[in-house]
């Protein structure tokens, strides 16, 4: 079954989104702003994208800045500020199997799904 994270305030994940309903496929939203992933979901996440904790996180957003950027954090330390900020993850992350890809192009949704 083919996931989508999503954030319906961000235009980004708004057009993952869009892609996904107009590929006739059918898949799960989680808007993961008010079902925020657990650990073990965070860590899946981060196994399929194949990419290491710190490479999902929005390094623009202001929390991240305020109070995380100047910091040396271990892998866990960034899922965690994840859970407790889940605005830091990037958006929107679409998961097909054991395979997952950020839609950041929403083109890049098309690999993962065909």
């Amino acid at each position: 079954m083919i996931k989508i994270y999503h954030n319906s305030r961000c235009r980004k994940s708004r057009e993952g989104l869009a892609f996904l309903e107009n590929s006739g496929k059918k898949f799960e939203v989680v808007n993961y702003l008010e079902d925020i992933p657990t650990k073990d979901e965070l860590k899946n996440i981060i196994s399929c994208l194949n990419i290491e904790p710190i490479n999902l996180i929005r390094k623009s957003e202001a929390i991240w800045k305020e109070k995380f950027k100047s910091e040396q954090l271990s892998d866990e330390e960034v899922i965690d500020a994840m859970i407790a900020y889940p605005k830091l993850i990037e958006r929107p992350i679409v998961i097909n199997g054991n395979s997952a890809v950020i839609g950041r192009p929403s083109s890049n949704i098309d690999s993962l799904i065909n």
